[in-house]
């Protein structure tokens, strides 16, 4: 298989790297370059192509990032609110 052979890819990382790139380039990374963050994404998310064999690990901690995307983080404790929590507490 030459480099850069995308046959052993399935057909949802190929969409998957489809719409990566498209968000690259309207961000105006070059076509070239879109395109080889959008499999190195690929690849990263993935594990790269198909490969046989079941049970095969899979190292979830190194996909974590992008996973939470959309997830806020949780709020950190202000002074303000650490007073009135102690307050709280001293209250009971």
């Amino acid at each position: 298989m030459p480099r850069g052979d995308k046959d052993a890819y399935t057909d949802k990382q190929k969409r998957q790297a489809e719409h990566i790139e498209e968000s690259y380039e309207e961000r105006g990374v070059s076509t070239k370059e879109a395109a080889a963050r959008a499999w190195a994404t690929v690849n990263k998310e993935s594990g790269g192509g198909k490969k046989s064999g079941s049970g095969r690990a899979k190292k979830a901690a190194s996909r974590k990032s992008s996973k939470k995307a959309g997830k806020k983080a949780p709020k950190k404790a202000t002074k303000k609110s650490a007073r009135k929590s102690g307050r709280k507490a001293a209250k009971k």
